[in-house]
């Protein structure tokens, strides 16, 4: 009867113009945790000299770190967050899209 519906794409992540690296604060051995915030558990730890992608960020508890304070969290893994305070964007406001 009709042209059939095109079947739905998944839904991609967000595309970010640059979704380039940055790097973490200098010889600083950083803690991901499963959420954004201190009270989160830690998943593991990037070594110093370790550069992170960001697919989104939200934001979560207040961190004074190598680049000021912020409460604002990077999400660069399933279950995975850094706070921005030890990241290097070049920004002290957002660089990536909202988490949902």
């Amino acid at each position: 009867m009709g042209v059939p519906a095109q079947a739905d794409a998944a839904p991609s992540a967000p595309a970010t113009a640059s979704a380039g690296r940055y790097p973490v604060a200098p010889g600083v051995s950083l803690d991901v945790r499963s959420g954004p915030g201190t009270g989160y558990g830690v998943v593991r730890v990037l070594p110093a000299g370790s550069s992170v992608t960001i697919s989104c960020q939200t934001t979560g508890t207040t961190v004074s770190g190598y680049y000021g304070t912020s409460n604002i969290w990077d999400n660069i893994g399933s279950g995975e967050f850094v706070s921005d305070a030890y990241v290097h964007t070049g920004s002290d406001g957002y660089v990536a899209v909202r988490c949902a």
